[in-house]
């Protein structure tokens, strides 16, 4: 790709995104694309396809893949390239596989189309690709349907599905960053694997250093568009020319303990003996017992399927629980959403991991950030004006967001206007339910600076769910380790984190990747 331009139509006006940049992959070569939010990663990655995103488009440059010219090509030389030649993995594999199919024929349908093999022979194929990626039984995984499978199988499943028809270059838009850090080192091991193994060259899309520099022959550094910095990876961790590489490689200060001497009459909220199921057959979580205090910062950690998020979903009433309760301020809440008073849904907010699905695209952020408002208080128009201005500036946003769409923001954004959604209820407690985990290192840093200083001025509580242990590290006060349904620690941050831990906490902490290149086939070395 040589001098490549891309626009993004903005303001009814085309706006530069890329601005000038060239890249060369070479076969079996694993570039890193790394970047904060905006950088112009996905759309450069995306862009080795001959493809842009809706509203985007490539303005110049050349877009060259073994000796043919991609730019301005018709689109049915693109279709006969892109899947079968050149293949897509998401960030989201949820959200990208069809729910309503088994993940067999959607193995399958690339190869088909594309004319390489029958159904039969497809399905034949997908069993030997889900046995190298050390999916659990090969031979009929394939005939489960999306959600049938955890997030780490599902995003191994889509990795099998990228190599269905043997291409020779994969790009991988960050597949791991949604994931617990146990399930982040299976699936890096995948695809690691199998890059390996049919010497397939790949583009590696992400916001973490310390995941790309497990996985990438070289690293190429984005910023706003442009190229700050390209070197080979082991050089580039070791000796980054550039001040911005360095801030992407510095690691986030831990919070300052606050006084956890424990006082009763500080409990905001209790869960008292929690155990609930969806199907009632199988219990999801198990005797759960534990409390946050006004002010302070409970951080619940554990992997995918730990039963971190139905907590939650109990805590706010969306799933009722089969025996023991939540207690608010003493008082002991209805154990049914719908039965919740207005008051008690008020005083808990809740702020979701995607952004994108969590704001609705029709609305400004006006009517956004002013529908609580107006439902809990009964502002008037003028009053809710007046108010959202507030927020926005509270979340560091200028008035000119007052009337954008959400699709006119960036990720980091959409996650402030979230929060500012959340905060306009005026709540006690707000449940943050992944909230970094999509968002590159800077902009993750910037949501949580902004969420320690709310705490600090309205004394607001938050149950922080996360995988991200640097995270943690960053904001609790006392930290909840989860696994299977079960509280298997807990304690203040101190406690948790120094050793001697838990084994299962030993195996969180073992498993954050670190910024050395050797770290993960050390890693899987040791636990062989």
């Amino acid at each position: 790709m040589r001098n490549i331009n891309i626009e993004g139509m903005c303001d009814e006006k085309w706006n530069p995104i890329i601005k000038g940049i060239d890249l060369t992959l070479h076969r079996g070569e694993v570039l890193g694309l790394i970047g904060e939010s905006g950088a112009g990663k996905s759309t450069m990655g995306i862009a080795s396809m001959g493809y842009t995103r809706m509203g985007c488009r490539i303005k110049s440059g050349s877009i060259v893949f073994d000796g043919k010219e991609l730019f301005g090509s018709p689109k049915d030389v693109l279709r006969k390239i892109r899947g079968r030649r050149i293949a897509y993995v998401a960030q989201s594999a949820a959200a990208s596989f069809n729910p309503a199919h088994r993940l067999i024929k959607q193995y399958a349908e690339a190869p088909v189309q594309h004319g390489i093999m029958s159904f039969g022979e497809a399905a034949e194929d997908a069993k030997d690709i889900y046995k190298r990626l050390l999916l659990p039984d090969p031979d009929h995984i394939g005939y489960r349907y999306p959600h049938q499978v955890s997030g780490g199988q599902l995003q191994r499943a889509m990795v099998a599905m990228a190599m269905a028809c043997k291409p020779d270059i994969i790009i991988f838009d960050e597949p791991t960053t949604a994931l617990d850090v146990t399930t982040q080192i299976e699936v890096l091991a995948a695809i690691k694997r199998i890059v390996q193994q049919f010497d397939t060259a790949a583009i590696y899309i992400t916001h973490d250093l310390a995941v790309v520099s497990q996985i990438a022959d070289r690293i190429m550094v984005l910023r706003d568009g442009r190229l700050v910095e390209e070197n080979d990876a082991r050089e580039m961790i070791a000796n980054p020319k550039e001040d911005y590489t360095r801030r992407l490689l510095s690691v986030r200060t831990l919070k300052e303990d606050k006084d956890l001497s424990k006082s009763e009459e500080d409990i905001i909220l209790e869960v008292k003996n929690v155990t609930a199921s969806y199907t009632g057959k199988i219990n999801v979580l198990e005797d759960i017992d534990l409390k946050i205090r006004k002010g302070r910062t409970v951080a619940l950690v554990g992997e995918s399927g730990s039963g971190k998020s139905t907590l939650a979903r109990v805590i706010t009433g969306l799933l009722p629980p089969i025996k023991g309760g939540v207690i608010y301020e003493g008082k002991a809440l209805t154990r049914d959403l719908k039965s919740r008073p207005k008051e008690q849904l008020r005083v808990m907010q809740m702020i979701y991991q995607m952004p994108d699905t969590a704001l609705n695209p029709k609305q400004r952020i006006s009517k956004i950030i002013g529908r609580p408002l107006q439902f809990y208080f009964g502002m008037n128009e003028k009053a809710r004006e007046k108010r959202v201005l507030e927020l926005l500036e509270k979340i560091e946003l200028s008035e000119r967001y007052y009337d954008r769409y959400p699709s006119e923001l960036s990720g980091g954004e959409k996650q402030r206007i979230c929060i500012a959604r959340a905060l306009a209820a005026e709540p006690d407690l707000i449940i943050c339910d992944e909230v970094t985990s999509a968002l590159d290192q800077l902009v993750a840093e910037g949501i949580l600076k902004l969420l320690q200083d709310l705490q600090n001025e309205l004394r607001v509580s938050y149950l922080f769910i996360t995988h991200d242990l640097a995270t943690v590290k960053a904001i609790s006060d006392e930290i909840v380790v989860m696994l299977e349904g079960r509280i298997v620690e807990q304690g203040t941050k101190k406690e948790v984190l120094i050793p001697p831990h838990h084994q299962y906490t030993e195996l969180l902490l073992s498993s954050v990747p670190e910024m050395d290149p050797d770290w993960l086939d050390n890693l899987l070395k040791e636990r062989k």
